[in-house]
């Protein structure tokens, strides 16, 4: 079997790095994702990661709380920075060479982004992982996701979530919940499902993006969406 796509876009929750933990990152989690994604990058597919931060920090969550958003949403904006700095380690220790790219300026730590540049580490055969969301506050790594999903060309957006696919509600609350094998961008956007912010969906739809939805946990889940293998919601 080839693989469905040839540059993709995988969105990792940062809850996905925890594995078992109530906090941070896990190891052996962080590095079965690594050797997942050489597996894929060995088989010809570039590859782009955006991650989150949820792990560390939730700047909403926190700005809920009364914390200034803005400020909340830098703090969140720096965690994805470290689950990125992470995850690079982590997949260069596998032998694939990869960049991490900031959409915050931290020039003692990693890349700015620029377009021109990252295209050029995919051209090499690097591994791109955009760190620090757009680099304003108010967006979140979804937006980030979408955007630089469409800046780089991509085939699809792979979002790993903690469930199996897009339901019509929370499905570990309520167990009624209809799960969907398909919906399109705008079903997503009127019935205000919550599997991305509808800026993400409205800009995947503008740019006809194929959003795939899967559970992140599980052997070799990246593996297996790749060959449509995994149990998902394509959205389109």
């Amino acid at each position: 079997m080839k693989p469905k796509y040839k540059r993709v876009l995988f969105k990792l929750s940062g809850e996905g790095l925890m594995g078992d933990r109530a906090f941070g990152m896990d190891e052996q989690t962080i590095s079965s994702l690594a050797k997942q994604i050489k597996t894929v990058h060995d088989k010809g597919v570039e590859i782009c990661i955006v991650v989150g931060g949820g792990n560390i920090f939730r700047g909403a969550k926190e700005a809920s709380k009364g914390l200034n958003r803005s400020v909340a949403d830098q703090v969140g904006m720096l965690a994805t920075v470290m689950n990125a700095l992470y995850l690079q380690n982590a997949i260069e220790q596998t032998g694939v060479p990869s960049r991490v790219m900031s959409g915050i300026n931290i020039p003692s730590v990693c890349e700015s982004y620029i377009y021109r540049r990252a295209l050029r580490h995919l051209e090499k055969g690097r591994v791109l992982i955009f760190a620090g969301g757009i680099g304003n506050p108010y967006f979140t790594t979804d937006s980030c996701a979408a955007l630089r999903a469409s800046e780089m060309g991509c085939d699809a957006i792979l979002k790993a979530t903690q469930v199996d696919g897009v339901y019509s509600d929370d499905p570990k609350i309520n167990s009624k919940a209809k799960r969907y094998d398909s919906i399109t961008y705008d079903e997503v956007i009127k019935k205000n499902l919550k599997v991305m912010d509808i800026a993400a969906v409205a800009l995947a739809r503008d740019n006809n993006i194929p959003i795939v939805v899967f559970a992140q946990k599980g052997k070799d889940s990246l593996i297996n969406v790749i060959y449509g293998k995994e149990k998902f919601t394509l959205i389109k």
